[in-house]
């Protein structure tokens, strides 16, 4: 019990949240009155395929950015190059200044429609905030702890994976949160260029003037990001060294 009162606020805050959103949704959608083709987009067999897709967006898009943004975080706080990270940074910022839909659209002309291109488009759009926080989370570490390390013999490498990305972990992790809640929300905008994902739901809600299609899109696509957002929660907590807050 008393484990369970030293945990974060939000840690068991955000399911009640979840529950309570998730409850009411299901009450509604029991007792509401659909149309054809709203009864056809939300039966569970296309339901299903639907979330499964944007799941499915969402995780490549993460593991893509997270191959990709971490190492060169890394990298760009190394001595050798760390003169390059204002270079790298703005390039990333690109991405986030850019609007989603037309960042989706310019790739569209490039790579064609489809899955390819929405992941492309989410990798671009979802770099910047791993990136920073990696350069960020190594940056604050103590530069006296990093000199102790070498001190006792440790070489450069041993001292990276064993004490600084240790340290850095919990602001790492808060940046890969970000960027999963804007993949979430984001990959919504790929039904824009034929790939499929709760977006369709919206779109086409809002296509046919079906206000209860698009209202379950958008309460689909909330409560995901929720999810999403406190399992990384979980994750984030899990991996943080003890005495670490």
């Amino acid at each position: 019990m008393n484990r369970v009162r030293r945990l974060p606020l939000d840690v068991w805050f955000e399911p009640l949240i979840i529950l309570v959103i998730g409850i009411g949704y299901f009450l509604w959608y029991r007792s509401a009155t659909f149309t054809a083709t709203e009864e056809a987009s939300l039966s569970w067999a296309n339901l299903q395929t639907t979330i499964l897709e944007h799941i499915k967006l969402t995780v490549v898009a993460t593991v893509i950015v997270v191959v990709v943004a971490i190492p060169l975080g890394i990298a760009l706080t190394r001595p050798g190059i760390k003169r390059f990270e204002p270079l790298a940074v703005n390039i990333a910022n690109i991405g986030q200044a850019a609007p989603a839909v037309g960042l989706l659209v310019l790739f569209t002309f490039w790579l064609g429609t489809g899955f390819r291109t929405a992941i492309v488009g989410l990798v671009v759009y979802a770099v910047l905030p791993i990136l920073q926080n990696t350069i960020v989370g190594l940056r604050q570490v103590d530069q006296r702890t990093i000199e102790a390390s070498r001190g006792i013999g440790f070489s450069g490498a041993r001292t990276l994976f064993q004490v600084e990305l240790p340290l850095a972990v919990p602001v790492i992790l808060n940046g890969v949160r970000t960027a999963l809640v804007i993949l979430v929300g984001t990959a919504t905008l790929s039904t824009f260029i034929g790939a499929t994902s709760l977006g369709t739901l919206i779109t086409t809600g809002v296509t046919l003037f079906l206000p209860k299609l698009l209202v379950s899109g958008a309460i689909l696509v909330g409560l995901l990001a929720l999810i999403i957002d406190w399992l990384g929660r979980l994750v984030e907590l899990a991996a943080t060294p003890r005495g670490i807050s």
